[in-house]
């Protein structure tokens, strides 16, 4: 997993629109890259409606907040809809981005051995470093933590 003080992997995926989403076009702005496992989850659900709840916050925090996960465009295009979010979701659907930044790993569940996105969240400062990362995320209260060390991080 990419650390603190390391320069975020360069990315360009396609955002729920099938834009193409950069870093290169969108350094110079704090980055809040999160990374969940699936669409349409009750975890997922909740960490997407939090941050989307808490955009306006961030935006005040001239950051960007940024979903990604192995889903189509289309299925975050639905999940936009079904549940009216307001943050962007990128699609990871070869993992290049998910394995770039270290959360695509092997996961047990009920006995079972599988890959697949390890909850994690990473600011990238305006310069293109990772400056803060949570691993294994729990999604209570995840978003306040997060927009705390991003207010501690503009100092």
């Amino acid at each position: 997993m990419l650390e603190v003080g390391v320069n975020a992997a360069e990315f360009c995926l396609p955002n729920q629109d099938e834009e193409e989403i950069c870093l290169r076009d969108i350094k110079g702005r704090w980055i809040v890259l999160y990374f969940y496992p699936k669409d349409n989850t009750p975890g997922c659900t909740t960490e997407a409606c939090d941050f989307t709840a808490a955009l306006p916050n961030f935006e005040d925090l001239n950051a960007i907040v940024l979903g990604v996960s192995p889903d189509s465009p289309q299925k975050h295009r639905n999940f936009i809809e079904k549940k009216e979010l307001k943050v962007t979701l990128l699609a990871d659907e070869d993992k290049s981005l998910c394995n770039a930044f270290g959360v695509w790993q092997l996961k047990k569940f009920m006995g079972k051995e599988y890959m697949g996105v390890v909850r994690s969240t990473f600011i990238i400062d305006p310069e293109g470093k990772v400056a803060a990362v949570w691993q294994k995320v729990r999604v209570k209260g995840h978003v306040d933590d997060v927009k705390a060390k991003l207010e501690e991080l503009q100092g």
